[in-house]
């Protein structure tokens, strides 16, 4: 027999709690925390990132942070190469990856791979997100389909075969990608996500703490370097406002300002996209419940 494929995925948008609860679990389970966060994989960006701290890297094992120099170009694709290692790694290890991010595509890939597969109609998916597994079940069957699938994979499945008229597997065979990592693991999912008045608050005073542990500090090295402006890792949020500040075009107060107003509508934009692609993942306002009730839904399947 192979070894048990067993994962989570704590998704959410920037300053909601994720990496708290992946710590959490990652404690409780003995698992490896997988960063699934396009900023994250940055060197020489821990503070303006809100990668984990020396500390919580310590305290558990950690993948994917900060292996990446700012001046690579790293893509989706090299990501989802490194991340089927970190899974490999921990399962071969007995150990749970525990993916935790804001990327969206990341989570996606995981469970999907990259396969150029159309959207499907916001429609359709509240359909099928309104039937109760069984049916779905009964509906896979009929198309041809492995019913054997959790919900939130039979809803995918049976949602691009209705909308294409062709399968998951049809679009990997044909754009010649191996199987998404995570393709026959036993997932637990949630999305953490606190109300928006809540978010806001904490991206604010999360930056006036980036402030103060160092982050103008890490723009600084970052200029110093005259990397091209394109690159990814200078695209970072807040980059560019303190790098402005720093070479007297604006106050840094304005550059905070501008930080964290552009912070605020990338969350609100990974919330969007959270709508759209993870309207079957279990949602969660506060991150220590959704630690409690992943824990508890671990221990329920034996996997502790």
């Amino acid at each position: 027999m192979g070894k048990l494929k067993r994962a989570i995925l704590i998704a959410g948008p920037t300053a909601s709690g994720k990496s708290s609860a992946a710590l959490a679990l990652a404690r409780a389970l003995d698992g490896v925390i997988v960063n699934a966060d396009s900023m994250q994989v940055y060197s020489g960006l821990r503070v303006l990132t809100a990668r984990p701290s020396p500390a919580d890297e310590a305290a558990a094992p950690h993948a994917l942070y900060g292996h990446v120099d700012p001046a690579m170009r790293y893509s989706a694709g090299q990501w989802l190469t490194d991340a089927r290692k970190a899974a490999r790694d921990a399962w071969d290890k007995g150990r749970i990856p525990i993916f935790t991010g804001g990327t969206g595509l990341y989570f996606r890939a995981l469970e999907e791979g990259l396969a150029d597969i159309p959207d499907v109609p916001a429609a359709l998916r509240d359909e099928l997100m309104a039937r109760d597994t069984s049916a779905l079940r009964a509906q896979a069957a009929r198309l041809g389909l492995d019913a054997g699938l959790d919900r939130q994979r039979l809803i995918r499945a049976i949602s691009v075969k209705r909308a294409t008229g062709r399968s998951l597997e049809d679009f990997h065979k044909g754009g010649g990608q191996p199987p998404a990592p995570l393709a026959e693991a036993q997932v637990l999912r949630v999305l953490a996500a606190p109300p928006r008045d809540v978010l806001r608050e904490r991206i604010a005073r999360r930056f006036a703490v980036m402030m103060e542990q160092g982050a103008a500090d890490e723009v600084r090295a970052l200029m110093a370097r005259r990397l091209d402006p394109s690159l990814p890792a200078m695209k970072a949020l807040g980059v560019r406002p303190i790098a402005r500040a720093l070479s007297g075009e604006i106050s840094m107060r304005e550059a905070g300002e501008e930080t964290i107003t552009r912070t605020r509508q990338y969350a609100k934009r990974q919330m969007t996209w959270a709508r759209k692609f993870m309207a079957g993942w279990p949602r969660v306002e506060d991150s220590r419940k959704a630690a409690d009730m992943l824990l508890g839904l671990a221990r329920a399947r034996g996997w502790c």
